[in-house]
């Protein structure tokens, strides 16, 4: 992990166990093969807890991404920044209490930071598996694009 408060965090959140909730990760594990900006650190944060706030704590920016329960369709994109849990969209698992949490956790410290989120719709009917339905799979790729303009954009 980086020593310098001066990088980028990009912070896959996400349980790869249920299927697209797990998003988030497989877009870290996909940017992970590509030739990242100095400073930057991918993260893979599972389904969040406090452990996390100390890699935050020393970034500059936070890019997360996560699967949100929107209502929009599959595979929808947004791009949001929340500031407290209030404006942290509704999840699937456990995380979303932990990661709500964690982002009030990090204000409430008043430490200045870039909070960025890639909000992932995806279905409220999730099978148990590792594999991400095929609209989500699809748009992999297209996320970590949007994760690397967001990280060109941050220069």
């Amino acid at each position: 992990m980086m020593e310098s408060g001066g990088n980028i965090l990009v912070l896959g959140i996400g349980n790869v166990l249920m299927g697209d909730e797990g998003v988030g990760v497989h877009v870290v594990r996909h940017l992970e093969r590509l030739a990242m900006p100095s400073g930057v650190e991918l993260l893979d944060g599972g389904t969040g807890s406090f452990q996390l706030l100390d890699p935050m704590q020393r970034a500059r920016k936070i890019i997360l991404i996560d699967a949100t329960l929107d209502g929009n369709p599959a595979g929808t994109v947004r791009r949001l920044t929340p500031r407290f849990s209030s404006e942290y969209p509704r999840t699937l698992t456990a995380h979303d209490i932990g990661l709500k949490d964690l982002l009030d956790t990090f204000y409430l410290l008043e430490r200045p930071c870039d909070i960025t989120l890639f909000a992932v719709s995806i279905s409220p009917l999730q099978d148990v598996g590792v594999e991400l339905q095929p609209e989500i799979a699809a748009r992999v790729p297209e996320i970590a694009n949007l994760v690397m303009q967001e990280l060109a954009s941050s220069e």
